[in-house]
């Protein structure tokens, strides 16, 4: 194994690549401690204390996976990639349904260049739409919780209220390192190896892991505690769940459905072409992370919005209320507003199976794939070209789909069950599933996969070669 590690640095590309990349991410980590301008740091961190366990907590770290960046900090790259990432989604959905857009993406490289031109200018869009939510959500929280103002006092008009300035700054210094970090994601793309948003998702996830192997040290005792309080016990079982979770989601993630395929036989003069046999591949894991993402975003609005209607019963008295409906919206608060609860769980759960047929059947056309196979001469045995061949592949993957999303709803959950029974901190057990624990295992593969393909055209042997 050291002399495959070896064999990657004696090559010259590939060592200038790696060594590319490595820099622009620490540039990327180093632009993520600059906080913001006019902004003050202390009333903002006594802010998201306060909402620790409240709605808005819970939406900035959903959303500080996917935008790699740490929404619970006030910096110049506080958006992250985010509105990169919603401007690609909008543009991938629309061209399933907006043909202008489909016609593009059949265009090849020059239909490529020009999406990722309109992901640019929507992305700058979407910049001041998310960044005008999250001031707001700052400036609002802040005062709820009494904290103060968060920004100087010479930018505070007559009324208490923040001047217009301050928002047009922070929304333009947001928007500048959110267009910074696209483009090092670009520039890793083009001179460094690997794909440059996911490696910069990745960085920002795992940057998180030394906080929260901090957090659980903190009150770990070196002794067997019968799981009463975090010991050597808590430590083992740990490790292990955390083997075997990482071995369950490798497995998943690599998973395919192979479908035989025969080429068609053509006689040209005395030769005999095609006539191969091959494998069309379907992966179990069609939809990737996105189920999970949309799932978990959308159960946020009941838990907000039962806690808002809760917040206003609170303020009135209690005999103008009728004691029923009391009764529901706590428990309605109680059931979305915890992570733990056997109702949020299978909300969850049913979210997730169906939001993993709706991003297949987005992304997976088996018309057009049964089309591609017939213009090359290809048919799978059984089953005539055309379409008896895209209502086949249509039924493989409503099977397929149907155990990759029970895989995502494992996933999911393992968080919260090994929060619930081991009592460890929730920021320990996210490492133990979710969507970061996805992401991390794709884009490590990827990588992966990235060097071993310099190393095999050097005649070296790959790294996941035995």
């Amino acid at each position: 194994m050291w002399d495959k590690f070896r064999a990657i640095f004696t090559i010259p590309e590939l060592r200038q690549k790696i060594f590319f990349t490595l820099i622009l991410l620490a540039v990327f980590r180093v632009g993520y401690q600059i906080q913001l301008p006019i902004m003050d740091e202390a009333k903002v961190n006594a802010m998201f204390e306060a909402q620790k366990g409240g709605g808005l907590g819970k939406f900035l770290q959903n959303v500080a996976v996917l935008s790699a960046a740490d929404m619970r900090r006030i910096t110049i790259f506080g958006l992250g990639i985010m509105p990169y990432i919603s401007a690609s989604i909008i543009l991938q959905l629309l061209g399933s349904v907006y043909k202008p857009l489909e016609e593009l993406r059949k265009e090849g490289e020059t239909g490529r260049k020009k999406i990722n031109e309109y992901t640019r200018y929507l992305t700058v869009l979407m910049c001041i739409v998310q960044g005008i939510g999250y001031m707001a959500s700052y400036v609002t929280a802040v005062d709820q919780n009494g904290v103060g103002k968060i920004a100087p006092q010479f930018l505070t008009g007559a009324g208490g209220s923040l001047h217009w300035s301050w928002y047009i700054t922070m929304l333009l210094v947001m928007t500048c390192g959110t267009l910074f970090v696209m483009w090092l994601g670009e520039q890793i793309d083009e001179f460094g190896i690997g794909n440059g948003i996911s490696l910069l998702i990745m960085a920002g996830i795992l940057a998180q892991m030394p906080n929260a192997m901090f957090s659980f040290f903190n009150n770990w005792k070196p002794e067997i505690t019968g799981f009463s309080e975090p010991g050597i016990d808590h430590l083992i079982v740990l490790v292990i769940l955390f083997v075997l979770v990482i071995a369950g989601v490798v497995f998943i993630t690599l998973g395919q459905r192979q479908i035989p395929t025969q080429s068609a036989k053509h006689v040209r003069g005395r030769r005999v072409y095609g006539g191969n046999r091959a494998y069309l591949p379907l992966r179990l894991n069609q939809s990737g992370v996105m189920p999970i993402i949309f799932a978990s975003s959308l159960l946020l609005i009941p838990s907000l919005l039962f806690g808002w209607v809760a917040s206003l019963f609170a303020g009135a008295e209690r005999g103008t209320v009728p004691h029923g409906v009391w009764w529901v919206f706590d428990n309605l608060t109680a059931m979305f507003g915890s992570s733990t609860s056997f109702v949020y769980n299978l909300c969850f759960i049913g979210l997730i199976y169906f939001f993993s047929y709706f991003w297949m059947a987005i992304t997976f056309n088996p018309k057009e794939i049964a089309e591609n196979l017939k213009d090359f001469g290809t048919f799978i045995p059984g089953y005539r070209p055309g379409r008896r061949t895209a209502e086949y592949l249509e039924k493989v993957m409503v099977r397929i789909t149907y155990v990759g999303a029970a895989f995502l709803a494992l996933v999911a959950i393992v968080p919260t069950v090994i929060s619930g029974l081991l009592g460890v901190q929730p920021d320990v057990a996210s490492f133990y599933g979710g969507t970061g624990l996805l992401i991390a295992v794709s884009v490590a593969f990827d990588l992966i996969q990235k060097i071993d393909s310099h190393l095999v055209m050097r005649d070296y042997r790959g790294l996941l070669e035995p």
